[in-house]
């Protein structure tokens, strides 16, 4: 599957707000209100309904008259609730609760104006204007630009942060017969056909040093003195997720390794899809750790990462099926289904056929590379094993040879 560059491109500035007191009075009650607003909704109405005006009909003034909100606020409440029973219905689980400290906007509620870099926001006292505190790569992203929505959002800081959504239509992908390959697994979070790895030792051992101290600090936050319980889970609040944006941090520099490198040699990049690949894995019998080092983590997320990164920078990329990438030998086609064919142990991989020898991650990136290459630029498939088609060639030639 080739991602279409014609299509246009959501993306989200996060801007800090300069608030006075008055303000962040206003912006709490607003905050506070909103909250409480998707959790009566919730609770109140059967949860099958996951239609907004529907939603809208039922609880509509029920919402302004509780909560204040304004009109516009009330729809957003509506719209909010049956977005994530939308998805909480796909994944097959109701929606639990909702956390407050977030308020979401449209363009009739919310405005930028980039002469003084300010945004106007109703609150539940009424419309309010806040300065931006930005600096330039915001105002490069903002600048000529209308946004119609926006996230309001309170952090454990107490700062407030509008997260302004921009779309943009990204560049013209570039035209190009060369792919990178990107090969993601545990040992090596990412490798790629040109050789670039990044191993995963070290973050195994932080995210394993995160799971003891999860479990010291639950141990202990169930027994013991009435201290030393808050204690434990005040260092719990702290610690969560500390671990969750140390891999957002990771998959941002891998991502962006990545689609810099690809830019920089005008190629395209190739990925495993691995759609459904948790659920498959874990059908295997492992231990508690193995399932917890293979869940934990994001591997979706630097997907994500790879595809807007790409996207921005014009750089096409490519999902290739995941089938038999690691059974292939890069050098001369052939699958060895069967072990006793080839060698491969941890990162060594041997061809039983051409006897290639070398690392398994390189050359599942080499054969990720190869699929990506026919998909960017078909012209038939082209992908066979080499053997196997000399030994087809001999047999249709032979006739000639003896005529």
């Amino acid at each position: 599957m080739k991602y279409n560059e014609l299509m246009s491109q959501v993306l989200t500035i996060s801007c800090k707000l300069k608030v006075s007191p008055s303000q962040a009075a206003k912006l709490d009650a607003t905050l506070e209100a909103f909250g409480q607003a998707l959790n009566w909704v919730n609770q109140n109405t059967p949860e099958k309904i996951v239609n907004a005006v529907k939603l809208q009909s039922l609880c509509y003034y029920e919402i302004r008259a509780r909560f204040g909100l304004s009109s516009n606020l009330a729809q957003q409440v509506c719209r909010r609730v049956a977005g994530s029973r939308k998805v909480a219905k796909q994944k097959k689980r109701p929606v639990k609760e909702f956390k407050s400290g977030f308020v979401t906007y449209d363009a009739r509620i919310f405005s930028f104006r980039q002469k003084d870099w300010t945004v106007s926001l109703t609150t539940v006292e009424g419309r309010e204007r806040f300065e931006l505190a930005i600096g330039n790569y915001q105002r490069g992203m903002l600048a000529g630009s209308n946004p119609k929505s926006a996230t309001l959002v309170q952090r454990k800081d107490g700062s407030y942060y509008i997260q302004i959504c921009v779309e943009k239509k990204p560049p013209k992908q570039q035209d190009t017969d060369k792919v990178i390959g990107v090969d993601l697994g545990r040992t090596d979070i990412a490798h790629t056909s040109e050789g670039d790895n990044w191993n995963g030792q070290q973050l195994n051992r932080v995210r394993d040093h995160y799971s003891r101290l999860r479990a010291v600090l639950q141990r202990k936050a169930s027994k013991g003195t009435r201290s030393s319980r808050r204690r434990c889970r005040e260092l719990l609040q702290r610690l969560s997720g500390k671990e969750r944006r140390f891999q957002t941090w990771v998959n941002h520099r891998i991502s962006k390794a990545i689609v810099s490198r690809a830019k920089t040699t005008n190629s395209a990049i190739a990925l495993e899809d691995l759609t459904g690949i948790r659920e498959r894995v874990n059908q295997q019998p492992r231990s508690k750790t193995e399932r917890r080092r293979a869940n934990s983590w994001a591997f979706y997320q630097l997907r994500q990462f790879l595809e807007y990164k790409a996207r921005v920078a014009g750089v096409s990329l490519i999902l290739v099926p995941p089938a038999y990438t690691s059974q292939t030998c890069h050098r001369c086609l052939h699958i060895h289904p069967d072990p006793a064919q080839s060698y491969r142990s941890g990162k060594s991989f041997k061809c039983g056929h051409c006897g290639w020898e070398g690392d398994a991650d390189l050359n599942g990136a080499n054969v990720i590379a190869l699929l990506g290459a026919a998909v960017n630029q078909p012209r038939g498939s082209g992908l066979f094993c080499s053997l196997v088609g000399q030994s087809r060639l001999r047999a249709t030639e032979s006739p000639l040879r003896t005529a």
